[in-house]
This record gives C-alpha cells, structure tokens and sequence, in this order.
C-alpha cells in the first residue's frame, strides 16, 4: 500500500502532535496546584522562588522531574543501588564487589519505570501512596477521616476502602489529593516517619523535624511502592518454585502403582499410564 505525500506529511504532523502531548501537554504535574508544585520542589531540596508563577514552577518542574522521578536512580549511592539489586533478585558473579558506574549500569537493565508510567502513576496516587503502610495506619486513617472499615478487617479490603474514599478525605479537609501535604499523614506519630524510612534504607533528615520527615517519606512513597511489589512478585515465584520442588520431590519418591492411584483419585491422568 502506497501513501501520497500529503498522507505521510498528515501521519508525520499526527505523530509529532503525540510527542508533544507526552512530553507537554499532558505531563501530570501540569494539573497540579501551585502548592503541589511549590510542594514537590521542596520535597526533592530544590530551591525556587517563594513568588514565583506558576509557569514559572512547572518549567522548574520540568527540568527536574525525570532525574527524580523517572529515573531516580542516577542519584543513589552505592549502597542504595545493591539495596534495590538484591530486592531483585541479582546476585554479582562470584560475589564480586562492583563499583558504582558498573552498579548503575545493573540497576539501569532492571528499572522498569518509564515516563509514561511514572505519568500514570502520579495520576492516580491512591493506587499506590498507601502501599507501604501497616494496617493499623491504614486503620487510623480511615477513622480520623471518618471512612468506614469492612468486617471482617482485611488488609485488601481496608486498603479498597480507603483509596475508595481517599480523594473524599482530601475534600473534606479542603486539602489537595494529587501530590498530598502534611494531612495524608497527620495520623502518623514522628516514630512511625524514622521507622519507615529505617525500614527501607532511607536516612533520617538531620538536623531531624516533623516537615523534613513526611518530606523525606513522601518523596521516597512511589519507589518504596515499587520496592514493595519487586518483594511481593520475588516472594510469590519463591513460593511457587518451593511448592514445585516439593511436589517433585514427593513424587520421586512415589512408586509407579503410587501416582497412578493419585491420579486416578485427583487428576485426569489415567491416560498415561
């Protein structure tokens, strides 16, 4: 099939319109409020004008936003980078000790988020902003906030209730819900913020106060969000490869007349033997 001038130039002109809606038009952070904007700048330490316009912070927004979102990792230490290797799963040949840059590089094959999910993701943050929390967090959330809790409590459960009614709750306290303030975690004690961050790697801000540490947890929610599903994912397979050796392995150790009476009883198997 043979396309005329004028189609390419219209499929060129559609694509280029595409490009810019990504990269432009359609980034989350434009549909933030200012104070989301002013919010995020602080959280990552970078220094912007306390009148500046809003133009003004989403350009700065801009110019920081995949360093420190997308792909974060540029800025960790050594220590952090293995951090997330192990969580994954890697393990150096031979144990061999890497060096930074050769570290990046790994991290690098394994990080699987992308602008675009990145984008998605700070669209919708009550899919996964509470992922991390412990179930009587969640518990003290929803009942400062007046959201019911489904009995019997279920982790599942508990969580579907509150990110139902989360955006409710942000209205209700006329607070933003899209990159959210101090509110989201008025219900946690200062020992709640240091054990989260100690959990996970993450060094307490020093000289230590309040704001500093629900900065340094905010700013930290969405790769310990992906942490936590990297575990949850490696736990499963683990789960899953244990319950297949054990399987194996009790059926090695079946005689032929064994299994053909499991089957018999169990599975469809009959046709085998």
């Amino acid at each position: 099939m043979k396309f005329s001038l004028a189609s390419m130039a219209v499929v060129a002109l559609a694509a280029q319109g595409a490009v810019a809606n990504t990269w432009f038009g359609n980034a989350v952070y434009n549909k933030w409020h200012e104070t989301e904007l002013e919010r995020w700048l602080s959280d990552h330490n970078i220094p912007h004008p306390k009148a500046a316009e809003r133009k003004d912070l989403e350009t700065l927004v801009k110019s920081h936003w995949n360093d420190k979102v997308v792909h974060p990792y540029k800025n960790w230490d050594a220590q952090t980078m293995q951090s997330y290797l192990t969580l994954k799963g890697y393990q150096a040949k031979d144990n061999a000790k890497q060096d930074t840059n050769s570290l990046l590089e790994t991290v690098k094959q394994y990080w699987t988020e992308t602008e675009d999910s990145a984008n998605q993701a700070y669209g919708s943050v009550r899919d996964w902003i509470f992922d991390t929390w412990t179930d009587s967090q969640l518990k003290a959330f929803a009942d400062k906030h007046g959201i019911p809790v489904p009995q019997p409590r279920k982790r599942d459960t508990l969580l579907q209730s509150v990110r139902e009614n989360y955006q409710s709750a942000a209205n209700k306290v006329s607070e933003t819900a899209s990159y959210p303030g101090d509110w989201l975690y008025e219900s946690w004690s200062d020992s709640d913020l240091k054990a989260w961050l100690d959990e996970r790697g993450y060094p307490a801000p020093q000289p230590s106060s309040r704001d500093k540490l629900v900065a340094s947890v905010r700013r930290n929610a969405r790769i310990g969000s992906l942490n936590m599903q990297s575990a949850y994912a490696s736990a499963s397979k683990s789960a899953a490869n244990a319950q297949q050796s054990l399987t194996d392995t009790l059926l090695n150790s079946w005689s032929d007349s064994q299994i053909k009476e499991w089957c018999d009883k169990n599975a469809p198997c009959s046709s085998h033997w």
